[in-house]
């Protein structure tokens, strides 16, 4: 970690250097020769533009529709670029997989492009060589590969939607008919696919709809957790929501706490081999001819108003298995699907090439290396030596391999240990393809040439079969030239327009769910002090890949606020009954492996369950992730890659402090009084906001009639910290770095608060996210000695920061602690790590001031934002339409939770929501008047068979 000074120190008088008069008058003369030089004109004839390139419009943004992976999986985009440089990303409406939302990963792309750790060149054996170098070395490998028909030839790469890649690697296998290929990814859910292979024989997909779905069971399962389909499930999970007539009921069975389980109506936290003995017995309420297991009473009542629900719910109900579930499991969850006509769609796996090829498994291929059978081993966008689980040796079976290549875009571990490096680009300078969780295709479209020497996988596989001149633009055009009916030109620009390729979704599989005979279902029972530790992708740094985004190290972890780092999660009993405290630095062990990691509790786990997040432990990841957190992966097996049935735990007598931004408030009057929350079918109680008398002005005048206000649904916000990393990037917001956070600074203009509702042993988390208030009579305003913050005449309270001298009495006089100052240069001159490196400039919006040190900052309602709107309105002859101006929090967030506008305009969305029953203001006592207001949470709990009968 790159130290921050407190102070600026003086030069040491001891340590001056020793000039004489001659070196110094020498120092002075190259300086004035340097300073002549840079004045002079360049080397080179620049002209200006003669004619203007197309579109292009000096400092006016243009947008873009492309496609942005994770774990394999399109989610449409558009992407803002300025000047031709990208620095923004929202999502595509017209897009199955983003709705026209985002996540923290679309929108910390932008970050990751820029990035001065991304690779740069080619390399063999560590050293720089050239692309002919490589092609060379490729055409003395592939001529002895063609002789034996590639019979030591392995590719692997990372899962792929890609309809060219996979075309590409068809081709591959047709001219190297011997070679194989493997693909991995260390979050896929291989449980899953085998579960379906047991039910329907072939390994089919489900893709639920949660927008038709009115009960919801899942079996430590986390849909509205962080992952490739967060945005469109939490979207249908907001939609039902948000039907009074038909709200659903979300039933959670998990482990360890999840987004999921937070948004729960009724949650029972349960050991993976208890709540996989209850989806036996809840087969068994259904009708399957399963044996009869007895379940303890909490968990026998439970199972009563689940299978209620459901068999009073049928086309209507869905039930779930996550991935520390066995395949017996998964195959049980797809008959209960069937026989309750759950609206879930079976489609066939989209990651088979053209031909039906299905990727073998990583340890197909560690087999192979074990066995010397492989020469040439292609690693394509993965990194196996970090992320393979540790009981493969993967590390030391590659290294008997004689010619390794690896393709990525950084140098990382897999990099390190291989004969060749190529440089990958990023999806944002790519031209590719990718397919949505539904099968739906779209273009992956470059915004930027290449900002180093790299190079996209399409133009590997080229090369490999022969193609050198190969380019990726062409080879994805070939990919969809028979899919374009008449002209192909007109056809393809509709396709990067759109940013869909219309009528590529996967169709429908009519397959019957069979029930085996015998159901193997794990059901070992525990000693009470058996530990058992269930691992999770990160929700901020995902498999470790964006370890290196310094957004996304500095964006607290939803059910904890942890930053820059991952812990161990224990339940309050478990740490008690070891004799230990949060900050604890633990050795757990597992199959002769051990790591260090410290402990955080977490109540809303099960008993006996610790959890750890993947990510962390990175050795080779840059200046910003290398060396933070620890490394799960060390623990993982390759056959039951999410669930470690028996680890030990051992404390070290260590402390390392938990880096965290903010606490979770579970103080019962506080959760009462800042978070209200209410069951379905109970009117809320009459809220009148208080207007104690004050000296400010009535109400704020407003020059041309607008009055911004934001009413923010607490009852759907899922806590995804999409809006915190989308403000991040709208309004170049810094990252301070783990020293900072340390010291109790960080610089988010919005924060998520994270109140817990429920009991002791049975927390329920509600989200609600906090900007600033724009409050009409603001604490803030006449604190101010200089007159820096101030109102203006729309009701936006305003921060001048050229008149700001750091006084921070608006920062002590804010009761919603929603100013950030700047203690030091954390965007000019004093930044984290490598932040301060030139790329990064790209990145920031020049609509938007970088803030200096010693200045306060905070949420704008996105004011330049409101500005384009207006000089776009004002350009057109027309006003400003209801809900024209979307703020870049609105836009990113998932469930559509954020809602903004103009309280002047009656038809708006945010007038509707301002006359909702659920209504409130957050601290109206104390009469600040906060045009950000919020709506009451809701829950829907079954009744108990008491309060039925009465």
């Amino acid at each position: 970690m790159s130290p921050l000074k407190e102070l600026p120190t003086r030069p040491d008088p001891a340590r001056r250097s020793k000039l004489n008069r001659r070196q110094a008058l020498g120092l002075l003369a190259s300086g004035m020769a340097s300073s002549l030089a840079a004045c002079s004109k360049p080397d080179e004839q620049i002209l200006p533009y003669v004619r203007m390139p197309e579109r292009i419009v000096p400092g006016e943004p243009l947008k873009f529709a492309t496609t942005l992976g994770l774990a394999g999986i399109g989610r449409g985009v558009i992407v803002t670029s300025i000047d031709g440089r990208p620095i923004k990303v929202e999502g595509n409406p017209r897009h199955p997989g983003s709705l026209g939302a985002t996540d923290v990963f679309a929108e910390a792309a932008v970050l990751s492009l820029y990035d001065p750790d991304r690779s740069r060149t080619i390399l063999h054996n560590g050293a720089i060589a050239s692309r002919e170098a490589l092609l060379g070395a490729l055409t003395t490998e592939l001529s002895e590969a063609r002789g034996n028909q590639g019979n030591g030839l392995r590719l692997l790469t990372s899962r792929t939607t890609s309809p060219t890649l996979l075309r590409q690697i068809d081709m591959l296998l047709q001219s190297f008919p011997a070679a194989s290929w493997h693909a991995y990814d260390p979050t896929d859910d291989e449980n899953a696919r085998q579960g379906a292979q047991l039910a329907y024989g072939q390994p089919l997909c489900s893709v639920p709809d949660f927008a038709r779905a009115r009960v919801i069971v899942t079996l430590d399962a986390d849909p509205l957790g962080h992952g490739p389909d967060q945005m469109r499930i939490g979207r249908g999970f907001a939609q039902r929501r948000s039907d009074a007539g038909a709200f659903s009921r979300l039933y959670c069975l998990e482990s360890t706490l999840t987004l999921t389980g937070a948004k729960a109506d009724e949650r029972l936290a349960l050991r993976p081999e208890a709540i996989e003995r209850l989806a036996e017995s809840l087969a068994r309420e259904l009708g399957a001819a399963t044996g009869v297991t007895e379940l303890p009473e909490r968990e026998r009542l439970l199972l009563r108003k689940i299978s209620t629900d459901l068999n009073a719910s049928k086309g209507e109900a869905l039930v779930l298995a996550g991935p520390s579930m066995s395949k017996e499991v998964h195959g049980l969850v797809h008959w209960i699907n069937a026989q309750l006509n759950a609206p879930v769609r079976l489609i066939n796996q989209i990651d088979r090439t053209p031909s039906g090829r299905q990727a073998g498994t990583l340890d197909q291929l560690a087999g192979d290396l074990e066995a010397g059978s492989v020469r040439q081993l292609f690693i394509v966008g993965a990194n196996p030596l970090y992320d393979a689980p540790a009981d493969l040796q993967f590390e030391a079976k590659a290294q008997k391999a004689p010619f390794r290549l690896h393709m990525g875009e950084y140098v990382d571990e897999t990099a390190v240990n291989a004969n060749w490096h190529v440089p990958q680009s990023h999806q944002i300078e790519a031209w590719s393809d990718l397919r949505a969780s539904d099968g739906t295709a779209s273009l992956v479209q470059p915004l930027i040439k290449p900002l180093y020497g790299s190079f996209g996988a399409h133009e590997l596989l080229a090369w490999i079969t022969g193609k050198h001149d190969a380019k990726p633009y062409e080879l994805v055009r070939q990919t969809w030239r028979s899919e374009a009916h008449g002209d192909f030109e007109a056809w393809w620009q509709r396709a990067l327009h759109d940013g869909i390729i219309a009528g590529t979704g996967s169709e429908a599989v009519e397959a019957v769910a069979m029930l085996p005979p015998s159901i193997a279902v794990e059901a070992e029972d525990k000693r009470e002090d058996d530990l058992s530790l269930v691992l999770r992708p990160d929700p901020c740094v995902w498999d470790g890949s964006f370890a290196n985004n310094a957004w996304l190290q500095e964006c607290p972890k939803p059910l904890s606020k942890q930053v820059w780092g991952n812990a161990l999660a224990l339940h309050p009993d478990d740490a008690s009954h070891l004799g230990l405290k949060p900050g604890d630095v633990v050795k757990i062990s597992a199959h002769d492996r051990s790591i260090e990691v410290p402990v955080l509790l977490e109540p809303g786990s099960a008993v006996g369950i610790c959890a750890l997040n993947l990510g962390g432990g990175r050795q080779n990841a840059g200046a910003i992730g290398s060396g933070i957190g620890a490394n799960a992966y060390i623990l993982r097996t390759y056959d039951k890659p999410w669930r470690l049935a028996q680890v030990s735990i051992r404390r070290t007598g260590r402390e390392e402090p938990i880096l965290t931004t903010q606490n979770i408030v579970r103080t019962p009057d506080d959760v009462r009084e800042l978070y209200p929350s209410y069951q379905r079918g109970h009117v809320p109680p009459s809220i009148t906001p208080f207007d104690p008398p004050s000296l400010m002005p009535e109400k704020p005048r407003s020059g041309d009639g607008h009055a911004w206000a934001m009413v923010i649904d607490t009852s759907v916000c899922i806590g995804c910290n999409a809006c915190v990393v989308s403000c991040q990037a709208e309004n170049n917001v810094p990252v301070v770095g783990p020293e900072q956070v340390a010291m109790g600074r960080d610089m988010h203009w919005m924060r998520v608060d994270v109140y817990d509702h429920g009991s002791a042993n049975g927390p329920q988390l509600g989200f609600q996210p906090v900007p600033c208030m724009q409050c009409e009579h603001a604490p803030c305003e006449p604190v101010c000695p200089v007159a820096a913050s101030v109102h203006d005449s729309e009701g936006l309270n305003a921060q001048v920061y050229n008149r700001c001298i750091g006084t921070r009495f608006c920062e002590a006089n804010c009761p919603y602690k929603v100013r950030r100052f700047n203690f030091f240069g954390y965007a000019s001159g004093e930044e984290y790590g490598n932040l301060g490196a030139e790329s990064y400039r790209g990145q920031k919006n020049p609509e938007v001031t970088v803030r200096a040190r010693g200045v306060m900052e905070k949420c704008t309602y996105c004011v330049q934002r409101i500005s384009g709107a207006r000089r776009a309105a004002e350009r057109e002859s027309r006003a400003l339409g209801p809900d024209e101006v979307r703020t870049a929090c609105q836009n990113a967030c998932p469930t559509r939770a954020i809602s903004f506008g103009d309280l002047n305009q009656p038809d708006a969305e945010i007038s509707r929501r301002k006359t909702d029953p659920r209504h409130y203001t957050l601290l109206g006592h104390l009469g600040t008047r906060p045009r950000t207001t919020y709506l009451a949470d809701v829950r829907n709990p079954a009744q108990s068979d008491a309060e039925e009968r009465t």
